[in-house]
């Protein structure tokens, strides 16, 4: 069985056709243009996101020219708009996931923030899509419309169906996360109503029909990316992690068959509903990874990713590790929540040079994912036995050989550039009955290559204390 498996992502979508065994047999792809403003705004054109969907769609058909059975739809999660439900039309711009400007609504709802995190297993940041969509109704005085997540926008646009699915949901601030199920409390204490909301289906539901990629053709699979990816990466057992490097660096990890609470303040989420029974995750976040390579090409401290690697052993000096860079040119995440935090480099002298930099730029990011990881562990209660990771940034040995070093544990690079639309494409064949387990669903695989720890385990300790120490000096610099 064949399916049309779609990544809707925050610079472009992608879409493969899968056959029996996780085989690829034609891709497409459609760039989409997040646009940023002043005070933290990000917003992205809706129609340009349904656009690239169609287009990137009907290239991947084309290029297999072999027809498909169904469709699954994988979305970027947090990103939000306001529509009319009647005509489909979306009232100006969505509001994306990295959109900061919510910051308001979250400072002003700060005394509930503990209450909504027992709720929905989610801290109080303007990330996630309640803070967002309180905001937009308030920027726009009126109740005109629905406010959701721009994937329930395009699951309209594609079969007529109003509905999320329920990983996505669990992203929102807005659902009782051990119930799987709108809270009608937390959707009052943003001003939402609950009974306004989509319906929530399993990541295998049969959502309706599209005729989107010429012909009429089922969609049995919707997820959020990252749990797709999860998904993609056989994470199926507790305590199984994957980090996703695109845009920003998302990781995940596989935490059972109950709901849980982070003393970490990670974001607790539902990875995905499949045959009847719900999986949770714990999820770590840093807003700026792809984004903060696209910076320094900006900035003409390199022309192209792959200069990180080039620069790397660059007639490295004794001072070459002192500098230290925070990724938190979009705010800090987990564990610190400073959504008003700003990126910088600190321990730099006379003699920093550029290659120093960018060097600090990938250690950077893997530190702070190694931060991520080692609360993941506290959490779970037990360490990870390893990593398993996917995404462009993945491709450098450079940034993935740090990755290893700093949480001490074996980095495996998934084979495929394309985890969440394999995830979705897997969810897409349970939902119409063409694989018996997640497992026969995603297929075999084996890693592309495995990175083992190099640095000792104290050196790891002292330079991610180096690391936090200067994160928790610039969320204080933020308030």
């Amino acid at each position: 069985m064949n399916v049309l498996a779609i990544d809707q992502g925050t610079s472009a979508t992608k879409a493969i056709v899968v056959g029996d065994g996780g085989r690829v047999l034609g891709e497409g792809s459609a760039p989409v243009h997040p646009e940023a403003g002043p005070g933290g705004a990000v917003e992205q054109d809706p129609q340009e996101l349904l656009d690239s969907i169609v287009a990137a769609g009907r290239a991947a058909l084309d290029a297999a020219g072999e027809p498909v059975d169904a469709v699954g739809v994988g979305n970027q999660g947090e990103t939000v708009l306001r529509w009319d439900r009647a005509t489909g039309r979306p009232y100006g711009p969505a509001l994306s996931w990295q959109d900061r400007r919510a910051v308001t609504i979250t400072t002003e709802l700060a005394e509930h923030a503990d209450r909504l995190t027992e709720i929905t297993g989610l801290p109080l940041d303007p990330y996630f899509a309640a803070p967002k969509m309180a905001w937009l109704r308030r920027r726009d005085a009126t109740d005109e419309g629905v406010v959701t997540g721009v994937d329930a926008w395009l699951n309209h646009q594609l079969t007529g169906a109003y509905v999320t699915d329920v990983s996505t949901a669990s992203r929102f601030l807005l659902l009782d996360l051990a119930r799987a199920e709108w809270s009608e409390e937390a959707c009052a204490l943003f001003g939402l109503d609950a009974a306004e909301q989509p319906e929530i289906l399993a990541c295998d539901a049969a959502v309706g029909e599209t005729r989107a990629f010429g012909g009429t053709l089922p969609v049995t699979g919707l997820a959020v990316d990252q749990q797709a990816a999860l998904f993609a990466e056989s994470c199926f057992a507790a305590g199984e992690a994957k980090c996703t490097y695109g845009t920003g660096a998302f990781i995940l990890a596989n935490a059972g068959a109950a709901a849980p609470h982070s003393a970490s303040r990670l974001a607790a989420c539902v990875a995905w509903t499949v045959g009847g029974e719900t999986s949770y995750c714990l999820d770590g976040q840093v807003y700026t990874a792809g984004a903060a390579v696209t910076w320094l090409q900006q900035l003409e401290l390199i022309r192209e990713a792959a200069d990180i690697d080039r620069l790397d052993g660059a007639d490295a000096g004794a001072g070459a590790d002192d500098a230290v860079f925070v990724p938190s040119l979009a705010g800090l995440g987990a564990p610190f929540w400073a959504p008003e935090a700003r990126g910088g480099w600190v321990g730099l002298s006379l003699s920093t040079r550029r290659e120093d930099l960018v060097r600090a730029v990938a250690h950077g990011i893997a530190a702070q994912v190694a931060v991520l990881g080692r609360a993941i562990a506290d959490d779970l209660g037990r360490p990870l036995e390893r990593l398993r990771v996917d995404g462009g940034l993945s491709r450098s040995a450079v940034l993935m050989q740090a990755q290893a070093d700093l949480l001490q544990v074996p980095v495996e690079r998934y084979p495929s550039a394309d985890a969440t639309a394999l995830g979705v494409g897997a969810f897409a064949r349970l939902g119409a009955g063409a694989a018996g387990s997640p497992a026969a669903a995603v297929g075999d695989w084996t890693p592309a290559g495995t990175f083992e720890p190099r640095m000792g385990a104290d050196e790891a300790q002292e330079r991610l204390a180096r690391w936090r120490a200067a994160a928790a000096a610039l969320a204080g610099l933020a308030g």
